[in-house]
């Protein structure tokens, strides 16, 4: 029974040739000509889908990208001690990276709008979960590039560790001299990068990867021990910050919950939430619009929060007007850029439906009156593709009545009277 658990679940099967699969992996390390191009025209597509809120254009971008290459091929050089590889790859990645940041920052500094959007704001704060993401996202890439039948996998890994929009937001971070754009983005490339290339060197040693070849054994112990140093420097490093951004997810959770407890069920209107995780003490900010604490209050809610087992935090309370009233004011603002971006989606769906809808109350009024017998009326349009370089609107009347009408008459009058080219009845039965 174990045997056959073993066997079904064994990654060896269906597994490429190793020195295969190498050689792919040392040849999509490299970015030179048509690479170069292709992934300064992937940054180009993400910058302008990041511009303009687009999501289909920004996974556009992500299935085009190099990107994934030299990453993939660090890990392998890790995994089987291969310093040319693993020169290679870093060399390329960093190539890549400046390129990337090059072309960005130049679009959006070229860029006439600068609004910061939804999608760009996803990109400037890293938490646990992009991580598990990057981490487990490399895994199933690696799996697959190790297989003889590559399967669709690698599209999906391209979309999930999402290396373009990252540094397309820190060229936006260069372009508008937003030092904490740039931070935040470039620290999400960094985690990303990190992780897949460590998901790769641990499969890759699952696999068992012969380890590269050296003419001199002193040689080889001197790169096998660098190299190794390095794993360890990037593991020990990668683990921390997951423990680290855990945390953090865990410290913004608490603390949502004692504002929910102790404010917002007890009729108290929170507008401004401000969290300071790297700072020491923690800082929370909060400003209350209905209610002044005394300063006997604000120390009685900060040991309440080191009660609840939120240690090393201190909370703060904004309660002059004018602090309000200029965060009120941003609040406002952004409520308003996010609402003004559904309008729009609402909008153009509206136009959608509406070429379909036939919304005329005094239609029916002179139907009625034209044609009694008819009992029951349903009118809309929908789209006829006579070919597929064309779609025409057709006019469509669903009718019910017990009695023999004139159906020509009836035709007539709907043309005119909708100033439709033609009209389809179709009576019910």
């Amino acid at each position: 029974m174990k045997k056959s658990i073993l066997e079904f679940i064994n990654l060896s099967s269906g597994e490429e040739d190793k020195k295969k699969v190498l050689e792919n992996v040392f040849a999509n390390t490299s970015f030179r000509g048509s690479n170069l191009w292709i992934l300064a025209c992937a940054i180009i597509v993400a910058s302008v889908g990041l511009n303009v809120n687009s999501t289909a254009v920004i996974i556009g971008a992500m299935l085009i990208s190099p990107l994934m290459g030299p990453i993939v091929g660090a890990g392998f050089a890790l995994g089987t001690y291969d310093f040319e590889l693993l020169k290679k790859s870093v060399k390329n990645l960093l190539v890549a990276t400046i390129v990337s940041l090059i072309v960005s920052s130049a679009y959006f500094y070229l860029s006439p709008f600068k609004d910061v959007q939804s999608e760009l704001l996803a990109r400037t704060a890293p938490n646990i979960y992009d991580v598990i993401i990057a981490f487990f996202g490399g895994l199933v890439g690696v799996i697959a590039i190790t297989r003889v039948e590559k399967g669709n996998p690698i599209p999906g890994v391209a979309i999930a560790t999402a290396l373009m929009p990252p540094l397309c937001t820190a060229g936006y971070g260069i372009a508008t001299f937003n030092l904490s754009f740039f931070a935040g983005a470039f620290y999400l490339y960094t985690i990303n990068c990190f992780f897949i290339c460590i998901a790769t060197f641990f499969v890759v040693k699952y696999l068992k990867y012969p380890p590269a070849s050296f003419k001199s054994m002193r040689y080889a112990r001197q790169i096998r021990l660098g190299i190794t140093a390095l794993i360890f420097i990037m593991i020990v490093p990668s683990a921390y910050l997951a423990y680290n951004l855990w945390n953090e997810k865990k410290f913004t959770k608490a603390i949502d919950q004692f504002i929910n407890t102790e404010f917002t069920n007890k009729g108290n209107m929170v507008i401004f939430k401000k969290l300071n995780y790297n700072t020491n003490p923690k800082k929370v900010e909060l400003a209350l619009l209905n209610r002044k604490l005394t300063n006997e209050e604000i120390k009685e809610y900060n040991r309440m929060l080191s009660d609840m087992g939120i240690a090393n935090t201190e909370l703060l309370f904004r309660q002059n007007s004018e602090d309000l009233k200029a965060e009120i004011l941003n609040e406002i603002n952004k409520q308003e850029n996010q609402i003004s971006q559904k309008d729009i989606a609402i909008n153009e769906l509206k136009n959608e439906l509406d070429k379909y809808k036939l919304n005329d109350p005094a239609l029916t009024r002179e139907l009625n009156i034209l044609f009694p017998e008819i009992t029951d009326i349903s009118i809309g349009n929908i789209e006829q593709h006579p070919n597929t370089d064309s779609v025409t609107i057709q006019g469509v009347m669903l009718y019910k009545t017990d009695k023999p009408i004139d159906e020509v008459k009836l035709n007539n009058w709907l043309k005119e009277r909708l100033k439709a080219a033609n009209f389809l009845l179709i009576r019910k039965e």
